[in-house]
């Protein structure tokens, strides 16, 4: 299998980890967004460290200068930390929108990268995707946006622009292994519970809670940073950046399909253009171009 191809599934199996946050993180509803932030980012810390003790030198990953851990932690802490605020500031469902036009910019930005060009269907891909999130954001009950409301709004067109730009960022720094992710997640727990211990009160998880905490640890805020960290520097960053669309998607039928949500129009249509708009995206890969003939 090429490399290229590898990476880019590795990279959507964080699209797929992150589908089940939101059934994950309603079982952690009591517990403040820091604390769970904090909690969450020790265990997925934990998990990368512990392959450490498989993979002699592997610690050597963390000797990176400082740009490096700016972006890796400046993407992780800084995106939620800023996320966290708009919502605070914003309907959630409408700052959720504006922060999802991250995938939209990750394809617009990758123009920008050695190598990458970027073509129409590129961008048309990621039109159809954001118009199926914003189909499931309308059924959801975003009925407009107020002024009253903009500090929310900037906020969430922030964290749009922080994760967009650490995604491709990465790229820059391809030589860096994933190894250093860990050191980013460490640093991340660390100003997550700083900030718990300076804005919010402890809520003490119970055994239930503490089992959906592991499991985002391991899963959608462990597994899947580091997956994604391979996806953006090794494999198609434009394909991954349209497939995120698919992301709230997969967890609106996840919620269906345990009985939470209820399947909708909106739902089948919201489908229909994220797939449609990941076809189209994926022409390159589906219908690769002939290498020319060579002359005899």
């Amino acid at each position: 299998m090429p490399a290229k191809l590898l990476a880019t599934l590795i990279g959507l199996i964080a699209i797929l980890l992150w589908s089940v946050l939101a059934l994950t993180t309603a079982l952690t509803y009591r517990i403040p967004s820091f604390e769970l932030l904090g909690l969450t980012f020790a265990v997925a810390t934990l998990m990368g460290a512990t392959s450490w003790l498989f993979r002699p030198g592997a610690t050597a990953a963390l000797r990176q200068p400082w740009p490096v851990w700016a972006l890796g932690v400046g993407g992780l802490f800084g995106y939620h930390a800023v996320y966290f605020e708009a919502l605070k500031r914003a309907p959630p469902a409408e700052a959720s929108l504006i922060a999802y036009l991250w995938p939209l910019l990750i394809v617009l930005f990758s123009a920008m990268l050695p190598g990458e060009r970027l073509r129409w269907y590129h961008v048309a891909g990621a039109l159809l995707g954001f118009a199926g999130v914003l189909a499931l954001a309308l059924a959801k009950g975003v009925s407009g946006f107020e002024m009253a409301n903009a500090p929310g709004y900037a906020l969430a067109l922030a964290c749009a622009f922080i994760w967009s730009g650490y995604s491709v960022l990465s790229r820059r720094f391809k030589a860096v292994p994933t190894d250093a992710v860990v050191g980013f997640c460490g640093v991340t727990c660390v100003l997550a519970l700083i900030c718990h211990g300076l804005f919010e009160t402890t809520v003490w998880p119970d055994a239930k809670e503490w089992l959906a905490i592991v499991g985002l640890g391991l899963g959608p805020v462990g597994l899947a940073f580091y997956a994604w960290d391979r996806g953006v520097k090794h494999g198609d960053i434009r394909l991954l950046g349209v497939a995120s669309y698919a992301t709230p998607v997969l967890s609106t039928l996840i919620l269906v399909a345990v009985g939470i949500a209820s399947p909708s129009l909106a739902l089948a249509l919201a489908v229909l253009l994220i797939v449609g708009g990941a076809l189209i995206a994926s022409r390159d890969q589906l219908f690769p171009p002939r290498k020319p003939a060579v002359e005899a």
